[in-house]
């Protein structure tokens, strides 16, 4: 004979599940250096607010200043070829911040919800744990 196993409602049942922990990475994009400084600020100040309310654990890295992209065009300045051979050069500087937060979905919502100066792209990824190699 086998015995049944019957669960008990309530029991071994955690009430409030906890949230997995994720790890988000915010590249901040533009040609406005003082902007992208200004946003990545805001949302590191708002990442420590939380940290400090002391509810949430969340982890901040950044901002990751990475390598400036300069764009360039070197062309003639007139346009039918005739004349002295002079040329312009036009350059457009792309600058990028990356900032690292490791928290609950929710979390990250209510951080990101910021004011965003005009000419910063935000790009939100959730960074997927490396498998472990043995």
């Amino acid at each position: 004979e086998m015995s049944k196993v019957v669960a008990q409602p309530g029991k071994g049942v955690p009430e409030q599940q906890e949230q997995p922990q994720h790890r988000i990475r915010i590249t901040l994009s533009g040609t406005n250096p003082r902007a992208l400084e200004k946003v990545s600020a805001e949302l590191i100040n708002r990442a420590k607010a939380k940290q400090a309310e002391g509810k949430s654990k969340i982890q901040v890295k950044g901002p990751v200043r990475m390598p400036t992209k300069v764009l360039r065009i070197t062309t003639r300045k007139t346009p039918c070829g005739e004349g002295s051979k002079t040329w312009e050069r036009f350059e457009m500087r792309i600058h990028k911040r990356v900032v690292t937060l490791t928290t609950t979905h929710e979390e990250v919502k209510s951080i990101t919800a910021i004011e965003i100066e005009p000419g910063v792209d935000v790009d939100v990824t959730v960074v997927r744990p490396r498998a472990k190699t043995a």
